[in-house]
């Protein structure tokens, strides 16, 4: 059963690719041709649930086989910062903003503010989508944020975020503990157990 990512994101794509390579998983590009989809929830989950089924209605026009539409929406959290930018991290210095625009407004607000460093934690909500319903699930990592960037793996705000119990950035270590403590993985890990639920 095809697995298709509701994302462009390049860096989403290719951390889920990896975390379910027993399965074929594409892109909804490879699938059908890119639209715009409104994000206008006020949460993660209603944001994901909104992108999953825009793409599945889309892609069933598509497909004959059965298929499941995966779905994440995720972000980071600085309470210190009034708890942006939350449910607007991909957009937050803008629409069409770049990952290093938003990292680097983020830590321009920080800088701001007279903050070195602060708790923050990330969050992942993901939708699933199939013929059956639709189902949604969650995943956190904790820890916090510098005002500085620091390491060039990983993607989005990782260069300034610093996991709880580590001292480098996700920036800075390897892939494998990222896979380990991501917010995504965790969300990942929770969606396989429906989704090998629903091939059965």
């Amino acid at each position: 059963m095809k697995i298709i990512l509701a994302s462009g994101n390049k860096g989403k794509i290719k951390e889920i690719q990896t975390y379910c390579k027993e399965h074929e998983v594409y892109p909804y590009s490879q699938i059908i041709e890119a639209f715009e989809i409104i994000e206008d929830g006020k949460s993660y989950q209603e944001n994901a649930r909104i992108k999953a089924k825009a793409i599945y209605d889309k892609v069933k026009e598509k497909l004959d086989e059965r298929f499941i539409v995966l779905s994440d929406d995720s972000g980071i959290t600085v309470p210190a910062l009034g708890n942006i930018p939350g449910i607007f991290s991909a957009r937050f210095a803008g629409e069409g903003a770049s990952d290093k625009d938003n990292l680097y407004k983020l830590i321009q607000e920080l800088k701001n503010n007279n903050i070195k460093h602060t708790s923050a934690y990330y969050t992942a909500a993901m939708a699933i989508v199939t013929a059956e319903g639709d189902f949604t699930v969650h995943g956190w990592m904790h820890g916090e944020v510098i005002d500085e960037a620091k390491g060039d793996k990983g993607f989005g705000y990782d260069p300034m975020f610093i996991p709880l119990g580590y001292t480098q950035t996700l920036g800075e270590l390897d892939h494998a503990i990222k896979e380990k403590l991501s917010h995504r993985s965790k969300a990942l890990y929770l969606a396989k157990i429906i989704i090998e639920t629903l091939r059965s």
